[in-house]
């Protein structure tokens, strides 16, 4: 395989929404922007994000939305709002929001690398 020459793309945040970015910001570290783009390879670029403290929501998105995670356990089902998750490290969201729109499978934590959050 010849070696993959990898651009940097830096993306500011302010005023954008959430899930129209991590659209492109997924996209992007898959390498579906590239014309010799394979789905069994990881030709993906490097994606920077700065100023994620200032992207805006739309609608009631940060007071109803959960994000849940599950120990295996009885009772062990513990959930939190996104204000929550997004007061204490904003970058989290939008790591999610990408990380969700990544296909499952060995790649996706190479691709996830790439994601600089600032």
């Amino acid at each position: 395989m010849k070696n993959i020459e990898r651009k940097l793309k830096k993306i500011d945040a302010t005023g954008k929404t959430i899930g129209r970015m991590a659209t492109s910001i997924a996209l992007t570290l898959h390498g579906k922007m590239k014309p010799e783009y394979q789905p069994n390879l990881d030709l993906g670029d490097i994606v920077e994000v700065s100023n994620i403290a200032k992207a805006k929501f739309t609608g009631k998105k940060l007071g109803q939305r959960e994000y849940h995670h599950y120990s295996g356990y009885l009772g062990g089902l513990k959930s939190q709002k996104m204000s929550a998750v997004f007061d204490k490290n904003p970058g989290e969201v939008l790591y999610k929001a990408v990380r969700e729109m990544l296909p499952p499978t060995k790649l996706r934590n190479d691709m996830l690398k790439r994601l600089i959050i600032k």
